[in-house]
């Protein structure tokens, strides 16, 4: 687990400092290449947040009033989470304000913006390997499938967002707050009260299905240690002889 958590930070790093910064600000290093599978969202709302995420990536570029300003952002079920530092008051209430217009289908806005000098990039690069240790440690417990939490580090505070139960959510901060150099845990969930039916009955599926391989395999050894037996007594009735074309 050390070795793959070390393993993370390091190709993070690698990626921060090889310029390839922009094409991770604001999203999760390995929850993204993971399968959908298990998200709890319709294909239809995950095309949603991945078309907000991408125009809010192309926003501060474009807009010659952020030019001084360094965002991040995080999209989940149509809600955007920005972190990152502007340099005026002014310009802070500009983000906020243009943020909300830049899809019709966002339904709320988390302000986590602060008016000052932007991060450096040591300071990027901690964060982002805040967030790699994290979603590694996702990978190291059975609360919650890994990617049904997304997560964003800025200045080492740690965002986390999703649709999850409050016990999917408390397991959550608990793992969070076990990477290394992490100072607040901000959560910005989805709450539900049960988790979906479809899943639970998924999951009992599974369950069921490693029950009858494990009864299998049980008993294959049982064939096995018999087949070995019967050998055993072959070879004793023959002398110790082995008789070739035994069928065990």
């Amino acid at each position: 687990m050390k070795k793959l958590l070390l393993a993370t930070v390091l190709i993070t790093n690698s990626l921060l400092l090889t310029g390839c910064l922009p094409a991770i600000q604001g999203a999760s290093t390995i929850s993204t290449i993971i399968t959908t599978t298990n998200d709890r969202r319709s294909a239809g709302e995950v095309l949603d947040d991945r078309t907000i995420m991408f125009r809010m990536l192309a926003w501060p570029s474009q807009d010659i009033t952020l030019k001084d300003s360094h965002l991040n952002f995080m999209v989940y079920n149509k809600s955007v989470l920005i972190t990152g530092e502007v340099p005026s008051n002014a310009v802070l209430k500009y983000t906020i304000e243009q943020a909300k217009i830049q899809d019709p289908k966002i339904k709320q806005v988390f302000n986590e913006i602060t008016v000052g000098p932007n991060s450096g990039l040591l300071s990027r690069s901690k964060d982002a390997a805040i967030t790699a240790q994290i979603e590694t440690l996702f990978h190291d417990q059975e609360v919650f499938h890994p990617t049904l939490v997304r997560v964003m580090t800025e200045n080492q505070t740690v965002y986390l967002m999703g649709a999850v139960t409050q016990r999917e959510a408390k397991k959550a901060v608990k793992v969070a707050s076990k990477a290394k150099w992490v100072k607040k845990i901000v959560k910005r969930f989805d709450y539900l009260k049960t988790r979906p039916a479809a899943e639970i009955e998924r999951d009992r599926q599974r369950e069921l299905e490693a029950q009858k391989k494990a009864a299998l395999l049980k008993k294959q050894a049982e064939l096995d240690a018999k087949k070995a037996e019967l050998k055993r007594q072959i070879q004793k009735l023959n002398g110790g002889d082995v008789i070739e074309g035994t069928p065990f």
